[in-house]
């Protein structure tokens, strides 16, 4: 079953087809040279493919769908050979013979227009609409990516001075808890909620114990006090001349305390909270604090949750069969949202995705008390 994305209109899709591309043009608009592929790290996409990637995935779900389920032909060559990922395996992106960037700017460019030209010829298209959405999600999350590759690859980041580390966010470290009732809960979203991925679907209950969650994650300070105590220090941290520091992006900078901690990975969590004898949520416990008002949906970093991810009861796969299907009980679930998630894109059921050693993403998390 697609939702229909209720509240999505087809102008404001174009606004978000348009706002989509120009944060990916900004995060990856001065890659050049030796940057276009880069290392060939198992924790990144070469640049180039993943650029051809997008427009790709855009073509394929908006425009080339054919009503008995053929495809049409791309406005690119062989863009299936070269850009589908579920056929492509990783380590053959940095050697296809890729089209160069401009070819590949040209391609995407080219596939946007067609698509907004559909758009405005089939504004009453439900289904039209929902494989616009996907495909808006789509290049988020990879400029998302690509942002966190910079991140990985210490390149400068695009989005100075508004993400300065120091201060970005004014937060203040709230080292309380709040007490959460327990009782039957409602994980999941509903079909009147509008575009949701297939693995959030469907609302389900689930019994909570009262529980306490920290309202703040787990900040810089915090973690400095398990680093110092003997626990290992995240991988962006240095210690120079008795001070920490944290790389962000291609500066070194003083530790700033009150910040989430970020970069460190589920194992890394799992060992803080065993340390200062707290636990990780349950992503039920992390959705049920959001629905009741006790914290936004996203603190600046997406938070590890003790939870495996695994497909809700009555799982069906939509058409984007590669999302979550093949990833079923291989990794753990964040949730929230990080610095660099456009607002349109957080809610309460949305469920991130990442095997435990994924450090290099920005992710925190909060802790919940021992009862």
């Amino acid at each position: 079953m697609l939702a229909d994305p209720g509240c999505s209109s087809p102008s404001q899709l174009e606004r978000d087809l348009l706002d989509a591309r120009a944060r990916a043009l900004r995060i990856t608009g001065d890659l050049e040279g030796k940057r276009l592929l880069g290392p060939r790290l198992a924790i990144v996409n070469p640049p180039l493919w993943e650029i051809g990637h997008v427009a790709w995935f855009q073509e394929l779900w908006c425009l080339r769908q054919r009503a008995d389920g053929s495809l049409a032909a791309s406005v690119l060559p062989d863009a299936d050979a070269l850009y589908d990922s579920s056929t492509v395996a990783h380590d053959r992106r940095w050697s296809l013979p890729l089209p160069e960037l401009k070819a590949t700017r040209v391609y995407g460019e080219r596939v946007l227009e067609l698509v907004r030209e559909r758009l405005a010829r089939e504004p009453e298209s439900a289904a039209l609409r929902y494989f616009v959405q996907l495909a808006v999600f789509h290049e988020d999350m990879h400029a998302e990516a690509f942002h966190y590759t910079r991140q990985t690859l210490a390149y400068e980041d695009p989005f100075l001075p508004e993400n300065e580390l120091q201060g970005k966010n004014g937060n203040q470290i709230d080292l309380r808890d709040m007490e959460i009732p327990g009782g039957t809960f409602i994980l999941g979203a509903r079909p009147a909620d509008g575009f949701v991925f297939d693995n959030e679907k469907w609302a389900h209950p689930v019994e909570l114990q009262p529980f306490r969650m920290a309202r703040s994650p787990v900040s810089n300070a915090q973690y400095l006090a398990f680093v110092e105590a003997g626990g290992a220090a995240p991988r962006y941290w240095r210690k120079e001349g008795g001070a920490w520091r944290q790389r962000c992006f291609d500066r070194w900078l003083a530790l700033a305390p009150s910040e989430p901690v970020r970069h460190v990975d589920w194992h890394e969590a799992q060992a803080y909270c065993a340390w200062a004898q707290r636990r990780l949520p349950t992503e039920a416990e992390w959705e049920c604090a959001v629905c009741r008002g006790h914290l936004p949906a996203s603190a600046g970093v997406w938070e590890w949750t003790a939870s495996a991810f695994h497909p809700y009861p009555g799982f069906v796969v939509d058409p984007y069969k590669e999302y979550s299907e093949p990833w079923f009980g291989t990794h753990q679930v964040l949730r929230g949202g990080s610095f660099s998630t456009p607002a349109r894109f957080l809610r309460s059921t949305f469920r991130n995705f990442y095997t435990a050693d994924r450090g290099d993403v920005f992710a925190g998390f909060r802790s919940c008390a021992l009862e």
